[in-house]
């Protein structure tokens, strides 16, 4: 009888696993970020923006050479005082086979900007009106000029949703079975376990995609997903750890592609409260880290000591700044300067190796000159509970910009009359607010380059944050595998991808 059972759950187990026969050329892909929701604007967690971009379409595309090209719209004006873009769009379907009108496009982007549950709206906010002028041409007016306009309608929470569908079924349209305008549409999601996409039999790109569609897979454990990878059940996988990058590089049937990415790795400081309300404090702090150092043993050397509070993939880096040196004596100098009195300080983290990691090696070399720290975990909900209340002193972590133009991660991380408190850091300086309007009305590049110079000295100097290092994207990818990327703002070009079993 025992024998039985263990056939009957053999038999079971590889009828699961045979992939169905509309899926012959599915690509799966493990990553540790989970898709919470398929409505685009709901969020802008990484998980679910990987996923917005298979689903729907923008106006705009940017392809995997990062240039813009014609998405919906096949054509674009701009008016020579630069407050109105006018757009014509091709002749395109959504998933259901209705057409794509200029009605779409305008409540799709007015409910980005406007709908009170948007989680991003920051980046269409220079949008005073989207209009339909007729079924195949939209109208922007602008507030005032906005330089990053064309990239920031690239951003996965301008992707055009059916007004009919949203209308008739409200949050049901993003629950059930979304109608979508992008390459893929919705076969079944499991929340928390996986998404399945299938191929838009309507997408407006002929010949696309080119496979049978993808498997979302959430694997928050790193090596988990390296053990799948390995063995052949996942055909890509995100962030491959560090210090299994070597061995996997080895491997005949895995390659390790380190992608650029607009990512900075830094630490946040509470600016609220003392110590750090002083810029003697803060600075004491930074001066003694070894930037160089740290990066180093965090990434296996693959990762950019940071110079600047922007990432260096961003449009107008400051290359030749050279950053806050690592001084232990000065740091000292500062410390007693700054008034610190010898209080121990909490260092905030998620439970994650490299969290760990990370913030042991920053608690020695803080410990070096007598800034005390303790370190402490929490579940990464908490993190983001505590952090916006001002509920910590210091806490490293990471941001990507979701464009390669500055104005959006100058506006998240330092900016303080922005919206987000310079990443609830509370750091505000008025001349950094006055040089982030200036520069996104201007649209001489380089004088754009010189205004964010100035942002990115004086956040530096002032120690807005304490940047720490620049890393690229470590994916891995099955070598029968051609034409899958991570884009720096994380969106993947699957549609392009094909399978060579």
């Amino acid at each position: 009888m025992r024998r039985n059972t263990v056939a009957m759950i053999t038999a079971v187990t590889a009828m699961l696993t045979v992939a169905p026969a509309w899926a012959e050329n599915l690509i799966r892909i493990g990553s540790p970020y989970q898709t919470t929701t398929l409505d685009p604007i709901r969020s802008s967690a990484a998980g679910n923006i990987e996923t917005f971009g298979q689903l729907y379409s923008r106006l705009l595309r940017r392809d995997a050479d990062g240039k813009m090209q014609p998405g919906l719209a096949e054509e674009w004006t701009i008016s020579d005082d630069g407050l109105e873009l006018v757009f014509t769009l091709r002749d395109a379907k959504f998933s259901n086979g209705t057409p794509i009108i200029a009605d779409d496009v305008a409540f799709s982007l007015t409910r980005a900007i406007k709908d009170e549950k948007s989680a991003y709206s920051a980046t269409l906010a220079a949008i005073d009106s989207v209009t339909a002028v007729d079924s195949h041409t939209v109208r922007v007016t602008l507030k005032h000029k906005f330089a990053p306009i064309l990239e920031n309608l690239e951003v996965f929470n301008a992707g055009i949703v059916s007004k009919a569908d949203v209308q008739a079924r409200g949050e049901q349209a993003f629950v059930d079975k979304p109608v979508t305008s992008g390459p893929y549409e919705v076969r079944e999601w499991r929340p928390n376990d996986r998404l399945i996409l299938e191929p838009n039999p309507h997408y407006w790109r002929e010949g696309y995609p080119k496979n049978d569609g993808a498997e979302f897979i959430e694997i928050s454990n790193a090596n988990t997903r390296v053990s799948m990878m390995m063995s052949g059940e996942l055909e890509a996988m995100r962030e491959v750890p560090w210090s299994q990058l070597a061995e996997m590089q080895s491997r005949d049937n895995v390659t390790v592609a380190l992608e650029p990415s607009t990512m900075i790795y830094m630490t946040l400081l509470n600016e609220r409260r003392p110590p750090f309300d002083n810029v003697k404090v803060r600075q004491a702090a930074a001066y003694a880290l070894n930037v160089p150092a740290i990066a180093k043993a965090m990434t296996e050397g693959h990762a950019q000591p940071a110079n600047t509070t922007l990432p260096s993939a961003l449009n107008y880096h400051d290359k030749d700044f050279p950053g806050l040196p690592y001084d232990p004596a000065l740091a000292q100098t500062l410390l007693k300067e700054g008034g610190y009195d010898g209080k121990e300080l909490t260092v905030l983290i998620a439970p994650t190796t490299d969290s760990d990691k990370l913030a042991t090696l920053l608690q020695a070399q803080w410990s070096a000159i007598g800034l005390k720290t303790k370190i402490e975990k929490v579940d990464r909900s908490v993190w983001w509970e505590r952090v916006p209340a001002g509920d910590y002193d210091l806490a490293p972590s990471w941001w990507y910009n979701e464009t390669s133009d500055p104005d959006l991660a100058v506006r998240w991380a330092l900016c303080g009359s922005c919206g987000t408190y310079s990443f609830q850091t509370y750091y505000e300086n008025a001349e950094v607010d006055q040089l982030t309007e200036q520069a996104v009305r201007e649209l001489d590049p380089a004088k754009r380059a010189a205004l964010y110079a100035q942002i990115q000295r004086i956040s530096t100097d002032e120690v807005a944050q304490i940047p720490l290092y620049y890393p690229p994207y470590a994916n891995a990818y099955a070598r029968d595998l051609r034409g899958l990327t991570l884009s720096p703002s994380l969106q993947w070009s699957l549609e392009e991808a094909v399978l060579s079993r």
